[in-house]
Order: structure tokens, then sequence, then C-alpha cells
């Protein structure tokens, strides 16, 4: 394990209160390695080098922290919308083994790549799964289901309430990853996460450990149940967002 690596994690995760294992770090270390591995010939992330992906993928993942209380030891099903490579759901999985996690993404080859994560770091409950989140959450098996969402995905945050809200429990959260200025993409999202069940409890606003990106997580607590009729059949929550 190459010890910059281990020295930055340390002090990313020190910068959040979190204390990883000589297993967790070394995990962490297996899963860089088979992304920058994989990424050759499938495209997975644009970010490479070693620091990087220390800092915007796996502490900004970790991130979550500064958002919510109570739920790093505990039982509680976390679902991960818009995975990609795997991000924010492995770092989260390495990091607070207790959760139970699952990464939807809607490409297939993703999903067998995180597979292969899985396998290849030993990790424990823990699936991917591969659905478009708008078919996702008209699953009975998997609707109100979470007890907390993420989302890194591209997207409005009135498009991803109406990927991402419809799978939370009542009382559970969804908490958006967001990047640069957010006041007007929540003022405009305000209506869709309302008429989905939600509302918004806070924002924290940060600076990413070690750059000097913004970050900003929108915090969502769930009210009520989501209508029947949501989430809209596939493509429309991009195409029609809940203004």
């Amino acid at each position: 394990m190459n010890q910059v690596f281990v020295d930055k994690m340390m002090a990313g995760c020190d910068d959040l209160g979190i204390s990883l294992s000589e297993e967790q770090l070394d995990q962490f270390y297996q899963y860089y390695e088979f992304l920058i591995e994989r990424n050759r010939v499938m495209n997975l992330t644009a970010i490479t080098e070693l620091e990087d992906v220390i800092d915007k993928h796996f502490i900004d993942s970790l991130s979550l922290v500064k958002a919510i209380e109570g739920w790093k030891d505990s039982e509680i099903n976390l679902i991960d919308v818009g995975t990609g490579a795997g991000f924010p759901g492995i770092p989260l999985k390495i990091a607070f083994p207790l959760v139970s996690v699952t990464l939807l993404d809607s490409l297939n080859k993703r999903i067998s790549f995180l597979q292969e994560v899985i396998e290849k770091l030993h990790l424990s409950g823990i699936k991917a799964l591969h659905s478009r989140a708008e078919d996702f959450g008209r699953d009975k098996i998997y609707r109100e289901k979470f007890d907390i969402c993420v989302s890194r995905a591209v997207a409005n945050i009135a498009t991803l309430s109406e990927y991402c809200i419809p799978l939370v429990r009542v009382g559970g959260v969804f908490v958006a990853y967001k990047s640069g200025k957010i006041e007007e993409e929540l003022e405009k999202g305000k209506r869709a996460i309302h008429v989905l069940g939600g509302e918004i409890e806070g924002t924290e606003d940060f600076i990413l450990s070690g750059t000097d990106a913004k970050r900003s997580l929108i915090i969502i607590k769930k009210k009520k149940n989501t209508e029947k009729r949501y989430p809209r059949k596939a493509g429309l929550p991009a195409k029609e967002p809940i203004l």
C-alpha cells in the first residue's frame, strides 16, 4: 500500500472525524487500483490521479457524516442512486460496514464492475442492481423502503428528487451531493420536493478537504408518502421536471 495514499486518506478522514483500520485502508487502496485498471477499458471516471481520487471521490463520498447523525454504527438501509463507479456508496460501505448498501445504476457494464469490486474487497451487506431509477421507484419491493438515499448524479434537484424521494421511507432522509452554487437550483426544486412528500431540512456547505472546491449536501426529510403516480415513466423526470 502506497504511503502517500495512507497519509492522505488518514488526513482526509481525520478532518471528518472518521477512523479507518488498516484493513479498511487496504480496501480503499484496492478499490483505487481496480478503478484505474478498469478505467483504461471502460469509461468510469475522468478523475484518475491518486490524490484527486482520494479527495474528489473517497473523501467527498464520506462527507455524508457532515449532513446527518446517528446512522454510521447502525444497521440502516442506504441506497445510492446513479452510483456510476460506486460513489458515494462503496466508500460509505467500506468506512461503515454495518450499513446495508444498495447501489443502483442504469448501465449494466457499470453494475458488472461494481459486482467485481464487491467480490474483490470481500464486502457483505451490499448489492449492485441494474435499473432506471424511475422503474425502481415503482417496484413495491423497494419503494419507500430505505432509511437514507444518497446521490451524486449529475441532475437538477427537481429531477433527482423524483428519482430518489419515492425510495425513502417516511421519516427517512434523501441527501443530494452538489458542487458550486446551488441557491437557484434549490429554489426551483422546492415544489418538486414538496409534491413528492419531502421537506428541505437544510444544507451543509463546506470546502472539500485538500482542495478549494465548494461542496453542498442538500438534506431532505421524507414527511409523507409519495403519491402513486410518482416517479413518472422513464425519461420524464429529466425532460419535464416538476417545477
